[in-house]
C-alpha cells in the first residue's frame, strides 16, 4: 500500500505543477498580447482607417500565432 501512497503524491503533487506551469504560460501569453494592445491604443492614428489598419496587424499577428502553435 506504501507505492501507492506514494505514487498519489505523487500525481498531485505533478498535477499542481502543470497547473501552475500551465496559468504562468497563460500570464505570460495575456500579458505579451496586452503590451501590443497598449501599443495600439497609445498611438495617435490620423481617422479610423489608420486604427483599423493596426488593429488588422495585431490581428494577424495573433493568427500566425496560432497557425504556428498549431503547426508545433
Amino acid at each position: 500500500m506504501g507505492s501507492l501512497d506514494t505514487d498519489s503524491a505523487f500525481l498531485r503533487e505533478f498535477q499542481k505543477r502543470f497547473e501552475t506551469k500551465v496559468r504562468e504560460n497563460e500570464i505570460s501569453v495575456i500579458k505579451h498580447w496586452k503590451e501590443r494592445l497598449d501599443t495600439l491604443i497609445a498611438m495617435k492614428p490620423e481617422g479610423i482607417s489608420s486604427l483599423q489598419l493596426e488593429m488588422k496587424k495585431l490581428s494577424d499577428m495573433m493568427m500566425n500565432r496560432i497557425e504556428t502553435i498549431k503547426k508545433g
